[in-house]
């Protein structure tokens, strides 16, 4: 019997025999394999003719598997419990011909009932007034075991407004009882914000409009474009889609859109919409798809500015793209850039304003803050997203052949030069060149760069030909370029030049809220790599990741994920605490790199001792650290590790 049960099982039976009841203990008894099985062990008195107990009668009968069903039972239902806290979403069933409610916690949350039973009258009394009459005929909808979908409002007794969305599936039991099966949803902070949504679009200048495919069915419009219109927002819903345009621009306006269908992409055109009095002005009318999870186009978002005024026609284009577009995507990654700190979004918001322009973009920010991709983001929304988007370390190439690298050279123009090659800015005509690591451009290079700036002009190295280039330039940095000015080592007239539009990346220690959603992100990536699992990430390790000050950033983060997910061999993921040490407070034990490859080397040695040396197979090293059998060989070869001392030796 297990120590644990020992206790608990004798005074079980004392009280039993005491008692005279019958006796029944759930314990756990050792198997011949050294194993503890749950059992259920119960005794049974034999009485005389007296009423005297002369025997017990025991069984024992083996509960492990109902035992581990009830614990999967206990967990299911804590995270279910858990889930609905954090999705705010509560169940409940409904027996429609008795009347009786059946709820969950979040349900009596949600509602604010402080009951252990609750009614329909109960339930009506908090619905607001103006929503009964549709509450009412659900109602009668569910006595004919229709199904629920509805949203309502609750009136608290305190003058609070709740919005809840409830569906349900009703069906008829055996009994011939109607009984409703649903969930029942708070969107108040939803609905909150497309109000606040709404009044931002109509205080907005342009003329917004979203209508939905296949068909162009109109569903909103902003109160600018209805005062426009001098109409109200059903008699607009009810119009035809087009019926506001000018008759000559119809036909155009079929095309781009039959074309923007088939290719995908948004569109713009110039067209003139009818006003109220009758009178039409010009408009530069930009449509936005959004698609569904299949791709395919489900609604289009409308935004009209006024350019009856050519004089502010390009101000006012410029505007209505920035806010068209931080509209649709306000809520959307940036590629592979993660996170929602403010400091982070404050960043991201500058690449959208300056992505649709075609201005050079200067990028600075300490090592690791992720500058590439802030580069690749504002290509990727830019005009040039279909061309070239090249990237050049202008660090890791050597001085004497940068120039070539860039401008290209031509055969003989060197010793090794046997053909003409192209350089990074001819292969990026049309699209973007990003210089990272500009500061370490060598001066005469800095002359040449500022030349091709200026005149959009490049000449091969040994060539006398100048050939145009059409290239959008983003530079970073992570030193400080006035500095540089200012100690002579980066030209003044070439640190105006990339300038034009300065971005500053957050530090991680700076965005301590991103944190969270980046292991979480890491743990995916590396653990689909690794074949590996994590239900659950240590508190302590997530404080502990919170308050590191990140000398290294994103990237410091990365790897330190990378090497855990590496290491870790139970399904709670954790970080060695002496990995997260500034590297200027390690003292003489040893790098930070050094004291991985130990720990990584003694892993790998237990699991080999575990096996009897053996790599693969269902027992091997690779299978107990689950680890792929070619990953684990290359770390035994990369760390000397001698597989034949521990395979048992012969008799």
């Amino acid at each position: 019997m297990h120590p644990d049960d020992l206790e608990r099982h004798e005074g079980n039976w004392r009280a039993a025999v005491a008692s005279g009841k019958p006796h029944e203990s759930e314990v756990r008894f050792r198997r011949a394999d050294g194993q503890y099985r749950w059992h259920l062990d119960r005794g049974l008195p034999l009485r005389d003719e007296s009423g005297t107990i002369v025997k017990w009668y025991g069984s024992v009968t083996d509960i492990e598997d109902r035992k581990r069903a009830d614990d999967a039972l206990r967990r299911s239902e804590h995270f279910l419990s858990e889930a609905q806290k954090l999705s705010l979403t509560g169940s409940f069933g409904w027996n429609v011909s008795t009347d009786e409610h059946f709820w969950s916690a979040e349900t009596f949350h949600i509602f604010e009932f402080d009951v252990a039973k609750v009614s329909s009258p109960m339930i009506l009394q908090r619905i607001h007034p103006q929503d009964m009459p549709a509450v009412e005929m659900v109602i009668a909808a569910a006595n004919r075991a229709e199904g629920i979908d509805l949203e309502f409002r609750l009136l608290m007794s305190d003058g609070r407004i709740k919005y809840l969305h409830v569906v349900g599936r009703a069906a008829t039991a055996a009994t011939g009882s109607v009984e409703v099966i649903g969930a029942v949803m708070d969107i108040t902070a939803r609905r909150v914000a497309e109000a606040e949504l709404r009044e931002v679009l109509d205080l907005a200048p342009q003329l917004i409009s979203v209508n939905e495919e296949p068909d162009q069915k109109r569903l909103y419009a902003n109160r600018g474009l209805l005062e426009y219109l001098g109409t109200t927002l059903d008699e607009w819903r009810h119009r035809s889609a087009g019926s506001d345009a000018h008759p000559d621009d119809l036909k155009r306006l079929s095309d781009y859109i039959s074309r923007s269908k088939a290719a995908g992409y948004p569109f713009e055109m110039e067209t003139r919409i009818r006003k109220g009095d009758g009178s039409y002005r010009w408009f530069l009318s930009r449509f936005n798809p959004m698609r569904d999870d299949k791709g395919n186009i489900k609604r289009w978002y409308v935004a009209n500015t006024d350019i009856d005024d050519r004089k502010k026609a390009e101000e006012r284009l410029q505007e209505e793209n920035v806010a068209l577009r931080e509209e649709i995507d306000k809520t959307s990654m940036f590629e592979e850039i993660v996170g929602s700190s403010p400091a982070l979004i404050a960043a991201l918001s500058r690449v959208s304003k300056v992505a649709r322009s075609d201005s050079t973009v200067l990028i600075t920010g300490e090592t690791g803050t992720g500058k590439e991709l802030i580069a690749r983001a504002i290509h990727r929304r830019s005009e040039r997203a279909a061309n070239a988007f090249v990237a050049v370390n202008c660090a890791a190439i050597p001085r004497d052949l940068i120039a070539s690298e860039l401008f290209g050279h031509e055969r003989g123009a060197f010793t090794g030069a046997v053909q003409r090659r192209v350089g990074r800015f001819e292969l990026a005509n049309g699209g973007t060149i990003f210089l990272d690591e500009v500061a370490e451009l060598s001066p005469e290079i800095q002359a040449t760069l500022l030349r091709v700036l200026q005149e959009r002009e490049i000449e091969h190295v040994g060539g006398s030909r100048s050939i145009p280039v059409d290239v959008r330039v983003i530079a970073a940095t992570n030193r400080n370029l006035a500095e540089g000015v200012a100690d002579g080592s980066f030209r003044q007239d070439l640190f105006y030049r990339l300038n034009v539009f300065p971005l500053e990346m957050p530090p991680l220690r700076d965005r301590k809220e991103d944190i969270p959603v980046l292991v979480e992100y890491f743990i995916h990536r590396y653990a689909a790599k690794a074949h590996k699992s994590f239900r659950r990430v240590s508190k302590k390790t997530l404080n502990r990741l919170q308050s590191y000050p990140w000398p290294g950033n994103v990237r410091e983060l990365q790897n330190v994920i990378e090497r855990s997910v590496i290491v870790s061999d139970t399904e709670e993921f954790t970080v060695d605490g002496s990995w997260l040490t500034p590297v200027h407070k390690l003292d003489g034990a040893g790098t930070l790199a050094s004291r991985l490859s130990a720990y990584e080397k003694a892993l790998i040695e237990e699991a080999l001792l575990a096996s009897g040396g053996q790599v693969f197979g269902p027992t091997g090293a690779a299978s107990r650290l689950r680890l792929p059998r070619t990953t684990l060989e290359s770390r035994i070869r990369a760390l000397r590790i001698n597989k034949s001392r521990f395979r048992p030796k012969p008799d």
